[in-house]
């Protein structure tokens, strides 16, 4: 997912980009052509609540101990982690937001505007700007994310989330800025053909034929 030539760019004081529909390097792999590693973490996956290989474990499967270990952490943030799941799904939007990574945004956004996350926060985020009218948990985590290192964010953030929340949110921000590399080489395809949600940054750019928040 490239934008195209820059020569139009030094033409226009609008720059213009469009996103390459580049092809997918890493696909699915028949399970007959599986090795007995992937077949076995294939089976553990198909059996947990995703239900099925899909999106970026297609890539990682290539890998199987890894796949084992970073599908476990995938588990644990998306069914099991007890942050409110609203503040979960913003961090995980955050994370696609920071690679432009069309996948994760793509799945994540109906699930934080389900938990709560107001569709002009989600807007905000998308087009890379600081949303406006946050509630307390919203700021301080987006803060925290956003200067992870400010000794007074980590300590607004601990103060509201505790260490285990701190940890969390962290953690978060690594698993999918992990996934986002993974897909990024492999040029994983979105779901469904559907088009891509994110714009380049920053937002000075042609539109895409998708939107942000998936026709909410």
């Amino acid at each position: 997912m490239t934008p195209n030539d820059k020569s139009s760019a030094a033409a226009s004081p609008v720059s213009e980009a469009r996103y390459a529909i580049l092809p997918n390097r890493m696909p699915p792999i028949p399970t007959d052509k599986m090795t007995d590693a992937q077949r076995k973490v294939a089976a553990e996956i198909a059996a947990g609540p995703r239900g099925k290989v899909e999106g970026p474990y297609w890539p990682i499967i290539r890998s199987p101990g890894l796949t084992e270990v970073l599908q476990e952490v995938g588990a644990y943030y998306r069914y099991r982690c007890p942050l409110e799941r609203k503040i979960n799904e913003m961090v995980a939007l955050m994370a696609a937001r920071s690679w432009s990574q069309q996948f994760i945004w793509d799945v994540h956004i109906l699930q934080a505007l389900d938990a709560g996350l107001k569709n002009e926060i989600a807007l905000a985020l998308a087009e890379g700007r600081r949303p406006a009218a946050m509630a307390e948990d919203e700021e301080i985590a987006y803060d925290f994310v956003t200067e992870l290192l400010a000794n007074q964010t980590y300590a607004r953030t601990v103060a509201k989330f505790g260490e285990e929340g701190v940890i969390d949110i962290v953690g978060i921000v690594g698993y999918y800025t992990t996934l986002a590399m993974i897909m990024y080489v492999a040029r994983t395809p979105l779901l469904e053909g559907r088009p891509f949600p994110l714009a380049p940054l920053p937002i000075r750019l042609q539109p895409l034929a998708g939107t942000p928040l998936r026709g909410r």
